[in-house]
């Protein structure tokens, strides 16, 4: 008998830990629905209300902190991650990090010379923008389901070579540059940046500007510079690409560099049906990356890098996204009365549909049906006993709003349409 009870408590324990990982069972929509871009950009032609408007305001956002150095937020503001260290944090190895080690990044943070530098510099690498000074990660219980990999809390953004930034201080030991770039805060390594003066950003600001269009390629120089991401702005002249490269004095000088045709166009690219089709199939099945880290997107560099191309700004987080169009707040609505105001307001590749932490772009309807692309983690699920988990979805898709919803586990769970808060519709302010 005893031998018996043993047997059964070692199978339950296994069926609790197999119920309670995570899994990857393809959702029923990436079936449904076409997973090509192109299928629904066939017969439809677009165009975007005042787009050279709309350009001119990117590049003074993109330009802003070499413009207007100026950093307008508070030191309690922008030391904000310090909350961290009233929390239950576990460190890339697990385990959980202690409150000297806490001590040591607010240490090195340096914060006491906020503001102290406000020099202007750009980045000559793709670069993680991170909350602390330092590559080590941050994670909520990598136990639960949504706390572990990839939502590394030390990852604030990612920020592309060639963008212009504005530095507030440096680290205690020197190794890392508190930013200011046109929408976020952050550190980044020193390595990473070079510092300009007025002789260079006037050779750099050209006023003609080409915008890669292929993701993921590689630019020389005699030698490799960089991996380039879809959205990467290059000045050019005479046909000549300009990168920002740094001298030994930590200055930055301009190489000019041959690219591809097929890889750049000139900015902004016109917005209609053909170059929607060569940006959306160019990010569609992307692996998600949560902050940007190891290069990937998640929801709104996504949505951000999409709309670059053709000159249109977006802010670097969800929250801000809803601020930079026409936003009809829908949150109290029914589910059914939230999908018939999106089919009869929302424009299709020019709107955005929010819920509290995602962003996805609306891409029509099917049958009454409100499609979206977005890059996306998972879906929640409820398994054994009740706990939360995840079906692992992990990249760029195209689904309904109610993605995951055939899942047994789903049930009593709310499904992303009843969490959406709103529309923004982008050519309209």
């Amino acid at each position: 008998m005893n031998k018996l009870f043993k047997a059964i408590f070692f199978l339950l324990i296994i069926l609790f830990f197999t119920a309670c990982s995570n899994k990857n069972i393809e959702i029923q929509d990436l079936k449904t629905y076409s997973q090509n871009p192109n299928e629904y950009l066939k017969n439809e032609s677009f165009t975007f209300k005042n787009q050279s408007s709309y350009n001119k305001n990117f590049y003074k956002n993109y330009f802003l902190v070499w413009d207007n150095p100026k950093i307008e937020i508070s030191k309690k503001d922008a030391s904000w991650g310090f909350l961290y260290k009233n929390k239950q944090i576990y460190l890339q190895n697990y385990s959980k990090a202690s409150k000297q080690w806490f001590n040591n990044q607010i240490q090195n943070s340096n914060f006491k010379e906020f503001k102290s530098k406000l020099q202007k510099a750009i980045t000559i690498k793709n670069s993680n923008i991170r909350v602390f000074p330092t590559k080590q990660m941050m994670f909520y219980n990598p136990y639960n389901a949504g706390q572990g990999f990839p939502f590394e809390y030390n990852q604030n953004s990612f920020i592309k070579i060639n963008t212009p930034i504005l530095v507030s201080h440096l680290s205690k030991d020197k190794a890392w540059a508190f930013i200011k770039t046109s929408s976020y805060f952050g550190w980044i390594d020193i390595r990473n940046i070079a510092f300009v003066d007025e002789y260079f950003i006037k050779k750099f600001k050209t006023n003609n500007y080409a915008v890669a269009i292929k993701d993921k390629f590689n630019i020389y120089k005699d030698h490799f510079i960089e991996n380039i991401q879809l959205g990467t702005i290059f000045p050019y002249k005479k046909n000549k690409f300009f990168v920002a490269v740094k001298e030994k004095n930590q200055k930055a000088f301009i190489k000019t560099i041959k690219i591809n045709k097929n890889y750049i166009s000139l900015k902004p690219l016109q917005f209609n049906s053909k170059n929607l089709r060569k940006i959306a199939q160019e990010l569609i099945k992307e692996q998600y990356g949560w902050g940007g880290i190891l290069g990937f997107r998640d929801c709104s560099s996504f949505t951000q890098d999409f709309f670059s191309s053709f000159g249109i700004y977006l802010d670097r987080n969800s929250k801000q996204q809803i601020k930079n169009g026409k936003y009809y707040k829908i949150k109290n609505f029914t589910s059914e009365k939230k999908k018939k105001f999106i089919i009869k307001h929302g424009k299709a590749f020019k709107s955005l549909i929010y819920l509290k932490g995602h962003i996805m772009l609306y891409i029509g309807n099917i049958k009454g049906e409100p499609l979206v692309m977005h890059n996306v983690w998972g879906v929640k699920t409820r398994v054994f006993l009740n706990k939360e988990g995840r079906n692992i979805i992990g990249k760029n898709i195209i689904s309904s709003l109610e993605f995951g919803k055939e899942l047994e586990t789903y049930e009593n769970m709310n499904t992303v349409l009843d969490k959406i808060e709103g529309i923004i519709i982008l050519d309209e302010r």
